[in-house]
């Protein structure tokens, strides 16, 4: 943002002082500038006898208009750096200047301090200023009425407010001015900000989202071939063999088919992040038969009420929880019953999953803990609770995987 005459580009908050600590080490190049051409206008009229001053009573006359001029114009070299000393210092000299027979380079110089005492003074300068100058004019006008008793004397009242309360206001103004764009620049700087924060937000929870879908997907059917290829190397059966490879194909070709399906909805341009047709409770059959072909015992209780539908979101997370419960249970479980309860009541859908914990001699396949991670945030999505871990039964200890999803009011025939 440009600030005064020279290019700054530094952000500050809104209503910070604009230019006055911006560089107290050196002045500005265009200080400069102004005061060396303003003395040498100021030289120019000297020379040609213009002065300001033509009364003639208690003047100084000749060359002394040069001293204030020459100190007036050292004065602008700060008006932008040090600018609340800079117009103490040049009261005393215009107050000096008036002792001589004046010069209008100095007068327009010292208007110009008080303008830059507004600009690019602290807040409260900026604010007591225009007062200053507004009394001092309605004083100095009310004093010459009094003491000339002539309409002329209004014309002087008038000269000291083009002199200090014209400047005062015209700094005022462009200082409020400059503090709104500042303002403005900030809340936009702050919109970027938020919408960068939003979209790499919206990065991050897209990528959970295809880390979960992909291994949902794909995990089921990896873990399956990895367990009955180590049968198929470990057992020297031709029949095991056989069924081992069997499976292996099966497998094989639906997680291909899974796989494709993945890619094609990350290349879709349509704005669909679901596939068209996003699993289901209703293919809660197929994972069972699936499972059972892989090696587990299973049993389902589903005690939802007939013909009870469900919001996609719910169906799709409650069938990727059945689904990765199948899947660890297949990498992890004991021999035994693996055993799959859907319920619905009270606004809830329960999904819970049981299998047996036994001796075993670790994993059947390699895992990497992502399910438990992706079934949780799949029910912190929708509100709803998740818990996970051992739990003791009649029969022994199982492992219980539990999910309670809320059912939004009035979808649920």
């Amino acid at each position: 943002m440009q600030c005064g005459f020279g290019p700054y580009t530094e952000v500050r908050a809104p209503g910070a002082m604009l230019d006055g600590h911006m560089n107290r080490a050196h002045p500005h190049l265009h200080d400069v500038l102004i005061a060396v051409i303003s003395l040498a206008f100021g030289v120019l009229f000297w020379a040609f006898g213009l002065y300001m001053n033509l009364s003639g009573h208690w003047v100084l006359h000749g060359s002394w208009v040069l001293l204030p001029l020459t100190a007036m114009a050292a004065l602008e070299v700060f008006r932008r750096t040090h600018p609340r000393t800079v117009l103490l210092l040049g009261v005393l000299v215009f107050a000096a200047d008036q002792c001589t027979q004046g010069n209008l380079a100095t007068t327009s110089m010292f208007a110009d301090l008080i303008y830059a005492a507004v600009l690019y003074g602290d807040d409260g300068t900026a604010r007591r200023i225009p007062v200053i100058t507004g009394v001092l004019t309605a004083v100095s006008t009310l004093a010459f009425v009094l003491l000339l008793r002539e309409p002329e004397a209004l014309l002087l009242g008038a000269l000291v407010a083009l002199v200090t309360l014209t400047p005062a206001i015209t700094g005022s103004a462009v200082r409020n001015h400059r503090k709104a764009a500042e303002a403005a620049e900030l809340r936009a700087e702050q919109t970027a900000l938020l919408a960068e924060m939003d979209r790499t937000q919206a990065v991050t929870a897209e990528r959970a989202r295809m880390a979960r879908e992909l291994h949902d997907m794909v995990a089921n059917h990896l873990s399956a071939i990895a367990i009955h290829s180590t049968a198929a190397l470990s057992l020297d059966d031709p029949k095991t063999t056989r069924d081992a490879l069997a499976v292996i194909r099966e497998n094989s070709v639906e997680g291909l088919a899974e796989m494709r399906r993945l890619i094609g909805i990350l290349r879709d341009d349509s704005g669909d992040l679901e596939p068209a047709a996003a699993p289901t409770l209703d293919g809660v059959g197929a994972l069972i038969e699936q499972a059972r072909t892989n090696g587990l015992d299973l049993a389902l209780e589903d005690t939802r009420p007939p013909g009870s539908t469900l919001p996609a979101p719910v169906e799709l997370a409650a069938y990727r929880i059945v689904q990765e419960s199948l899947t660890n249970a297949l990498k992890h479980a004991a021999q035994g019953d693996v055993r799959i309860r859907l319920a619905q009541a009270d606004g809830l859908l329960t999904v819970e999953i049981t299998s047996p914990i036994g001796p075993t001699e670790g994993p059947r396949a390699p895992g990497s803990g992502a399910g438990l991670v992706g079934m949780r945030e799949r029910a912190a999505l929708l509100k709803g609770s998740f818990t996970a871990g051992p739990a003791p039964e009649a029969y022994g200890k199982i492992w219980r995987v539990r999910a309670e999803l809320p059912v939004t009011e009035g979808e649920s025939a």
